[in-house]
């Protein structure tokens, strides 16, 4: 399936419509699908390297393409010092692209409309499973290679076994969850069943995999809740914020993504589970490429994330402080808690 984009619709949100038409292929061709949660189960595989095209031509321009996790909006203003910068360093147009799910970008990757993708791990291992994507680098955050998932609600006193307490952004915590290292307060997740949740397409590591994976160690499956489906981790938040759900599932800790619109979201929305730690999402780059341009890509990205304009643009992005070498072995834990809820 070829994908087309014009020179007009790039890092716009129109650029959503234009990565959307891939959207009914990748769910019906990758290996998770957004929708459904049956799929054959197994043990996992080796951990994917990716590979590279020796002797391709060198690229005159190349294309990024990110995920939303919040505004999409906001993502096209907040990503352009990135393609800026990574422009300056590459001596080549560097064009970014908002695709319109998890799905879309890894298609994006393997039709070569796009040679940059920052994906969750989960899709960087599918896209190196699927099409040789090079799982190139990973994000760091607080100095972490890794996160929780967190479970959180707006009725503590049926989730909360001690006294919410404030951690240190003001928000309010409980059962152990306010250093954000997981697992924390897994004992009182089985107090799900029959609430409404607010959850994220089953492509998602921390608003679906995980979170999950952890109730089905627990006794819980899906269909023993009352899902409802939200298109990010902002709009996960909200949902328990505005009441539309009871409890909600997303990366530690999205409530601040929000908090500037909602000041008093801490207090009304509580933390009391943290799911095992997820690898980082991180970069892919398409295995059109050849060794030698991967290499560059690579470098000039960690360069602009070790100064302090990189820094600030990448926080603004994705609330990443520094980008390190890709562990594919780490990467496949995704792909594993995956497979143990039944989704290949």
């Amino acid at each position: 399936m070829k994908m087309r984009i014009s020179q007009k619709s790039r890092f716009t949100v129109g650029a959503v419509a234009s990565l959307a038409l891939v959207t009914s292929f990748a769910l019906s061709a990758c290996g998770v699908s957004q929708d459904a949660d049956e799929a054959p189960s197994g043990s996992s595989s080796a951990a994917c390297t990716g590979s590279g095209t020796e002797g391709a031509a060198a690229p005159t321009e190349l294309t990024l393409a990110l995920v939303p996790s919040g505004d999409a909006k906001k993502l096209v203003d907040t990503v352009k010092p990135l393609e800026a910068a990574l422009s300056q360093r590459l001596g080549i147009p560097v064009h970014g692209v908002i695709t319109a799910d998890y799905q879309a970008a890894v298609e994006a990757i393997g039709s070569n409309q796009a040679q940059i993708g920052m994906l969750p791990s989960l899709q960087m291992s599918q896209a190196c499973d699927k099409y040789g994507a090079k799982p190139a680098l990973q994000t760091q955050r607080k100095s972490k290679s890794s996160y929780a998932a967190q479970l959180f609600t707006n009725d503590p006193g049926k989730y909360c076994k001690d006294t919410p307490v404030a951690g240190p952004n003001g928000m309010l915590y409980c059962n152990g969850t306010a250093s954000g290292n997981g697992p924390a307060g897994l004992d009182q997740i089985t107090k799900v069943k029959g609430a409404k949740v607010a959850m994220l397409s089953s492509a998602s590591p921390a608003g679906y995999i995980f979170p999950v994976a952890a109730l089905k160690a627990q006794g819980l499956a899906v269909e023993d809740l009352s899902p409802i489906k939200v298109t990010a981790n902002d709009a996960s938040v909200l949902a328990v914020y505005k009441g539309d759900a009871e409890v909600g599932f997303s990366y530690w800790d999205a409530r601040e993504v929000v908090k500037k619109d909602n000041p008093d979201i801490g207090n009304k929305v509580v933390v009391f589970a943290l799911t095992d730690e997820i690898p980082n999402d991180g970069v892919s780059l398409s295995s059109k490429l050849s060794p030698e341009w991967q290499q560059k890509v690579s470098d000039a990205m960690l360069d602009y994330a070790k100064t302090p304009e990189g820094v600030s643009a990448l926080t603004a992005i994705y609330q990443i402080t520094g980008l390190q070498a890709a562990d594919p072995l780490s990467l496949k834990k995704t792909q594993d808690a995956a497979r143990s809820i039944g989704l290949g």
